[in-house]
């Protein structure tokens, strides 16, 4: 194992967040895909630590369930009372049992700008300097609310961590900042630990406190400044939650556009940290792409499109398109205005064109559902097309039934298909039917009352109504022999 990787890593997740003014945790609230703590926790994986655990508190079983859920091998700790910091990493190396051999990095729940590739920065500085500590700081154009980094003025050696709210006004001047991220020797944190004192305006554990103490025993403190200050941002309200979310926006559509994918307006251009996206694939304005959403090589995505766990094939074209769940075979057309629910899959070259919604739907190679239509709980094959207005009747009031057309099948517009009913290949259907029963292949179906015209029924059913006087001039106008214009 790399003398980088650590021992343990302690993410601190006990917080309540007030300043979110909201019911939900803050380590909860997500960006581009991913609960706060959830980004820390990827970027704490790329350390590839020992042993993972996340110190919880306010709402722990809630918390507790979402770690276990996208991080099974994750352990927590319990915090009951929240006493600061380093109280909570205690609780962490209790979890651990104790006294933890090797580097033990601790990380803030509430950083998800936080990269691993400076996370190994930090514990590659650590071991390669034989520091105790050592601490990741930042300079930032504004310091209010950080805990300074106080240096000493020969050596440049951290002297003292002083938090925002006990510092002296020529502290407060200090632009260097504490990230709240750290790499300590493990055993030398849990004796310092024994040693905090909670004797400052909050009456709290200070784990910064940490520093001092193991400086005073002669040991080595040192840092490690982050390229860029803003990895290390904490969120606290939903004003910083946003600019977080723009600048892990921006930073994923930069590795996306560097890689070959064209992002025609970024400003308007949404994408979650899960999503996948192949060279020469074309993103237009005002999309966005959730979940574990797939663009293949060449496909063309938006405008005013969202993709949720949705995969677009090679080549194929989804317009003013919501997806959700949804697979778009390669060379497919999807759009504008439709709506793709889960279980959707479109064949190779298939069309779901104008005002189309699909669910669980499985669509053939080469089939078209140009407009206007609803197919649910469907399997159509290939190279049919479905008329416009057609809908497939699945639902009869307590449960759901399948619908199957075969291939080379053309169905006229506004029928209904009323499940569970098959169309057998080859087979036609007149417009305006209603499909009550199976059409063996290669037939016509047709399911409709016959035309029956009543004349001279507005003359007496309306009269003196604008159709009637119309009727009336219409049948004295004189009429215009076959074949003259």
């Amino acid at each position: 194992m790399s003398a980088n990787c650590p021992a343990a890593v302690v993410v601190l997740a006990a917080g309540e967040g007030t300043r979110m003014k909201s019911a939900m945790p803050k380590v909860l609230h997500e960006i581009c895909g991913r609960s706060l703590v959830g980004h820390v926790l990827v970027a704490a994986r790329e350390l590839a630590p020992q042993r993972l655990v996340a110190v919880v508190g306010h709402e722990s079983e809630r918390v507790s369930a979402h770690l276990a859920a996208i991080d099974p091998e994750v352990r927590t700790a319990y915090q009951a009372q929240q006493n600061g910091t380093g109280h909570a990493v205690r609780m962490g190396l209790e979890e651990l049992g104790g006294v933890v051999e090797g580097t033990v990095v601790v990380v803030c729940g509430d950083t998800p700008l936080l990269t691993g590739a400076t996370l190994a920065r930090l514990a590659g500085t650590h071991s390669a300097d034989g520091n105790a500590v050592t601490v990741l700081t930042a300079e930032v154009p504004d310091a209010t609310g950080y805990g300074r980094i106080v240096r000493d003025g020969a050596s440049g050696a951290v002297t003292a961590i002083v938090e925002h709210k006990d510092a002296t006004d020529s502290q407060r001047a200090i632009r260097e900042i504490n990230s709240g991220v750290f790499a300590f020797d493990g055993q030398l944190l849990s004796e310092a630990l024994g040693k905090v004192r909670t004797d400052n305006s909050q009456g709290e554990e200070y784990l910064t406190d940490v520093l001092g103490i193991l400086r005073e025993a002669g040991h080595r403190v040192g840092a490690c400044v982050a390229g860029d200050h803003r990895e290390i941002a904490g969120i606290n309200n939903r004003v910083q939650l946003a600019d977080a979310r723009r600048v892990l926006n921006d930073r994923l559509l930069t590795e996306a556009m560097l890689a070959g994918v064209t992002v025609v307006d970024p400003s308007s251009t949404w994408i979650d940290a899960t999503v996948t996206v192949e060279r020469d694939a074309v993103v237009h304005p005002g999309t966005q792409l959730q979940g574990g959403t797939h663009l293949g090589e060449g496909c063309e995505v938006g405008p005013n499109t969202r993709l949720k766990d949705t995969t677009v094939g090679a080549g194929a074209r989804v317009d003013n398109t919501v997806a959700d769940g949804a697979e778009v075979g390669e060379r497919a057309s999807v759009g504008p205005f439709a709506y793709l629910r889960p279980g959707t899959r479109l064949g190779v070259k298939a069309k779901a064109g104008t005002y189309v919604e699909m669910k669980n739907a499985t669509i053939g190679e080469g089939t078209k559902v140009p407009h206007l239509s609803y197919v649910g709980d469907a399997t159509i094959g290939e190279y049919s097309n479905i008329g416009a207005a057609s809908v497939f009747v699945n639902y009869d009031g307590e449960a759901k039934h399948h619908t199957t057309v075969g291939s080379h099948c053309k169905t006229g517009s506004d029928n209904m298909f009323v499940a569970p009913v098959t169309i057998g290949d080859g087979a036609y259907t007149a417009a305006g039917s209603v499909i009550t029963k199976d059409v063996p292949a290669g037939s016509l179906a047709v399911a409709r009352g016959q035309q029956r015209n009543i004349e001279g029924w507005v003359a007496r059913k309306r009269p003196g109504s604008a159709a009637a006087k119309a009727a009336e001039a219409a049948s004295r106008a004189p009429e215009t022999p076959a074949g003259e214009s």
